[in-house]
């Protein structure tokens, strides 16, 4: 089979409108994918051939019980890329309990419920993808509580899911990415700050990550010919995790 080869259908991406969402959507479609749907809360600056967008704010209840009954209308969903996320920074002593709910609202629960609402055609065609983003973070990060616990879950649910959905035909399997040059990335970490300075240090690569780069580790648990790998973690970060993990 090719690189380019895909069962068909049509591929999930949540946060597919800038990042390495976009890229991931970009990849996807590049792939073969039939159909690209994208959840966001602003749109794509040029949609993809064939592309759908839907505009959901998945911290919102209203809006995103919307999103989601469109995504369970979906009669052939092939790839969910769980990759929308909020980034809450705080030391532990001043970390909010309001803050920390909000992380595990989108980071964790908009996961599941997307997954929710795919599952039942995935298990009906007897084929599924699903991928989610995790973080090098969960190995943990200074200022970092929300994010790491949210992100840790969702490497444990993975796994869980994996076990559970094998029999279905369904994989699930995680990337954490480290540092990935993001605009957002980009506008909390100027290339110039000491900040930045000190990131690259731990890198061992020397540079940041592409999100094209990661768009490559989620393509390759999306191939129809990843089906034996499933309840996996793959660290696209420059190196930073061996032996590095107390950075």
């Amino acid at each position: 089979m090719t690189s380019s080869a895909h069962v068909g259908g049509t591929a999930v991406i949540t946060g597919g409108s800038h990042g390495i969402g976009r890229a991931t959507a970009i990849r996807l479609a590049a792939d073969g994918m039939q159909c690209i749907v994208t959840v966001d809360r602003v749109p794509p600056k040029n949609l993809l051939p064939g592309e759908r967008y839907i505009q959901a704010d998945l911290l919102d209840p209203a809006s995103r019980d919307v999103a989601l009954a469109i995504l369970g209308d979906i009669p052939d969903p092939a790839v969910l890329v769980n990759n929308v996320a909020i980034v809450k920074l705080a030391p532990v002593d001043t970390l909010s309990l309001a803050d920390l709910q909000t992380s595990v609202d989108l980071n964790v629960a908009a996961a599941l419920l997307c997954t929710q609402a795919v599952l039942p055609a995935m298990k009906r065609r007897g084929y599924g993808r699903i991928v989610n983003i995790s973080s090098r973070s969960a190995l943990g990060k200074e200022l970092r509580s929300a994010y790491t616990a949210s992100k840790a879950a969702l490497i444990g649910m993975t796994r869980t899911w994996a076990l559970e959905l094998a029999p279905c035909g369904i994989t699930v399997n995680c990337v954490g990415p480290g540092p990935v040059a993001t605009e957002m990335f980009r506008a909390a970490n100027p290339d110039d700050s000491p900040q930045t300075r000190k990131i690259m240090q731990t890198i061992p690569v020397g540079r940041l990550g592409a999100p094209e780069e990661i768009a490559h580790a989620v393509a390759c648990f999306a191939h129809p010919m990843a089906g034996f790998i499933t309840g996996q973690v793959i660290y696209a970060c420059g190196g930073m995790t061996v032996g590095l993990t107390h950075i």
